[in-house]
């Protein structure tokens, strides 16, 4: 270390510990019957949202939050918003404990739901921009100064004046973002931003996130179901299922952990595929003079030693599978594990009664 070098340690924005959230919902029965039984006497189903999840955020980080519908990911971002509260554990914003909803944490923090809208659907954006500078009681230079970043940055200037309304969702998600950003929050929890958008829309929505966490060097914790969104945004991925954390670590890790077969792709000389790959590994695709296979990544080596040394090759390339492939595999096997344990539960509840 060189002679004064002082390195700051990172400080932690976001300290979550056991914490837990669950539901009580009614389970409606199916026919006539069962619903008029139901008005008297109800049968209910516990769902536990979020099991006991420990999690550490640092200031500056770029995070994303992944899982399956249902897997908690929403349920944690209103309990670090303090929309809800939690039913155990605890945790911490900034020092502030989000569920007590301190006006200090209010105004240092703010929330984007892609499916709910925060701007006056009649009223042009720069209206409610207004309405957000007198809740958040920024002064009014410092108001337009970041009013006028924003638009210029999101290039929305010349549709401040029509009405929400009449906006495309594009356009509305990079109000929705203005309205979110004006009061220049320390940390940004966002819940699916680019839902529905197009692909240019979903790619400048993607370009101004980089820029703005790279500029004010913001905490934003992200969810999205559009792996585009966390491979362009994001070095650190947390993935939940069934309300608890499952992976933790970098975008390419997942591979390595989740993933047990490499891609193999094959261009044969002869212009003839053999019929026998087969037995090498699964076929994926069969198209003459080329061939792809998917391999157990332990004998991968061996297999491609084998192939060498029988058939000639003029090209092969071994490559990883594509993220959303490992992701939806790693989402698929957590399903049928809970189908599992919910079948095992109701066959525990069918023989205790």
């Amino acid at each position: 270390m060189a002679p004064g070098l002082i390195i700051t340690p990172s400080m932690a924005i976001i300290e979550i510990q056991g914490l837990t959230k669950s539901y009580r919902i009614y389970r409606k029965q199916e026919g006539l019957l069962a619903a008029m039984r139901g008005l008297f006497s109800r049968t209910h189903k516990q769902v536990e949202a979020v099991r006991g999840i420990d999690l550490t955020v640092d200031e500056g980080e770029f995070v994303a939050f992944l899982g399956p519908n249902g897997a908690g990911k929403t349920t944690t971002l209103k309990l670090l918003s303090g929309v809800i509260t939690p039913d155990s554990g605890t945790a911490r914003v900034m020092g502030f404990v989000p569920w007590e909803r301190d006006n200090a944490y209010r105004r240092r923090f703010a929330l984007v739901m892609g499916q709910k809208n925060q701007l006056w659907w009649d009223l042009p954006a720069q209206e409610s921009f207004r309405l957000h500078q007198q809740i958040y009681r920024i002064d009014p230079a410092q108001f337009e100064r970041t009013r006028d970043e924003l638009v210029d940055l999101l290039t929305v200037r010349q549709l401040l004046g029509q009405p929400v309304r009449e906006l495309s969702l594009g356009e509305r998600m990079k109000m929705e973002l203005i309205a979110a950003l004006l009061h220049s929050p320390e940390v940004l929890f966002l819940d699916e931003p680019t839902i529905g958008l197009d692909v240019v829309a979903q790619h400048n929505i993607q370009q101004f996130l980089k820029h703005y966490q790279q500029l004010r060097r913001i905490t934003i914790l992200l969810t999205s179901h559009y792996m585009k969104d966390i491979a362009a945004l994001c070095r650190r991925v947390v993935i939940i299922a069934r309300g608890q954390i499952v992976y933790d670590g970098s975008l390419s890790g997942i591979v390595d952990r989740f993933s047990g077969h490499k891609i193999v792709s094959l261009l044969f000389a002869d212009g003839a595929v053999p019929g026998d790959l087969s037995r090498y590994g699964q076929v994926l695709e069969h198209v003459p003079p080329k061939a792809k296979l998917r391999i157990d990544r332990g004998v991968v080596a061996d297999v491609l030693g084998s192939i060498l040394r029988t058939h000639p090759i003029d090209d092969v390339s071994v490559e990883d599978p594509p993220l959303e492939q490992v992701i939806a595999e790693v989402f698929s096997a957590v399903s049928q594990q809970q189908d599992k344990e919910e079948g095992r539960e109701a066959m525990g509840a069918g023989r205790s009664q």
